[in-house]
């Protein structure tokens, strides 16, 4: 099923099994592949966590279908709040991009929290002349369609964050889809491609090799990773915010009060400075917000998503 996390230590912090919760050990049905950016802070947390409630937590990795494969696993088991998805964007966009999905995900999961969000960034290859943000967005004004960029996978948040910029700048830029952000790295790194938008952590070895500038992130606030790097939202696009991210659900059905303990739990967990440092490499920001929260930051998400999907015509590839 996958790999147990932490022994079961004593139970503290009240989370005593006279509670009835947790009856057991708790599994997390993650939807990203074992070793990735998403799954490296769900082990992390979920190590804490199984501290802090006293059972172990199994991180249960099933890839594939743009998520519907996790998500049906975990729609097939007993909602009792004993089993939790860890999932992504696809919570907001399969909906538009795939038809006869046998369910609505408003309706269907219920937001527990926002484990991390990983900041983008927009990176140009060393040759690229320009220099700033700025100058990017003016060389693509002068000369439409013939600036690259690429972005893992087609219809991901990095794709998202594409569209948005040429939205909001009014240019044309050529999409180039990659499977990860390792790939795109990669390829600007060689010169093959002109720009990319990847996570933080994605872009460190062509940057390292000197091979490629960044010029902005996507978050709303700097990243911790590159502090000295302007956001695009002071870069002359106010409320630009768009990262890649992974959070914590439950499925319809699940009691209020056990979500809102394993929320609790989480929030602990991501409190822990050894946590904190253990996911530093992976340039993931930790949440942990409440699932109200959560709730309105998908509803706000999910709006922007679909509106971006149905104007730039975004289909999967």
């Amino acid at each position: 099923m996958g790999a147990a996390l932490a022994a079961p230590l004593l139970a503290r912090h009240g989370w005593a099994q006279s509670n009835d919760w947790p009856k057991g050990p708790v599994r997390w049905v993650v939807a990203y592949a074992a070793g990735g950016a998403a799954d490296t802070v769900a082990r992390n947390v979920a190590a804490r966590v199984a501290e802090i409630i006293g059972q172990q937590v199994l991180i249960d990795n099933r890839t594939g279908g743009n998520s519907l494969v996790a998500e049906t696993a975990v729609l097939q088991a007993p909602h009792d709040g004993q089993t939790f998805l860890v999932d992504a964007a696809n919570q907001l966009t399969n909906e538009f991009l795939i038809k006869d999905i046998p369910f609505n995900y408003e309706k269907t999961w219920l937001p527990v929290t926002l484990l991390s969000i990983f900041p983008q960034v927009v990176a140009v290859k060393d040759e690229f002349p320009a220099k700033t943000i700025q100058e990017f967005i003016a060389a693509a004004k002068a000369k439409p369609d013939t600036i690259s960029y690429g972005t893992p996978p087609a219809a991901g948040m990095a794709h998202m964050a594409g569209e948005a910029l040429q939205k909001q700048a009014g240019i044309k830029l050529i999409h180039t889809p990659y499977r990860g952000g390792a790939d795109a790295a990669r390829d600007i790194g060689a010169g093959a491609i002109d720009s990319v938008i990847i996570t933080t952590s994605s872009i460190r070895p062509p940057l390292a090799n000197k091979k490629a500038r960044v010029l902005a992130v996507t978050s709303a606030k700097r990243a911790a990773t590159f502090p000295d790097v302007p956001t695009l939202a002071e870069s002359g696009f106010p409320g630009f915010d768009m990262n890649d991210w992974n959070g914590l659900f439950a499925a319809e059905g699940t009691p209020a009060p056990l979500i809102q303990r394993m929320n609790q739990a989480v929030v602990e967990a991501c409190k822990d400075v050894k946590v904190k440092e253990r996911l530093d490499p992976s340039g993931a920001e930790l949440v942990a917000n409440s699932p109200a929260e959560f709730g309105a930051w998908l509803k706000a998400q999910r709006a922007l998503l679909g509106k971006l999907i149905a104007d730039a015509n975004i289909k999967l590839g």
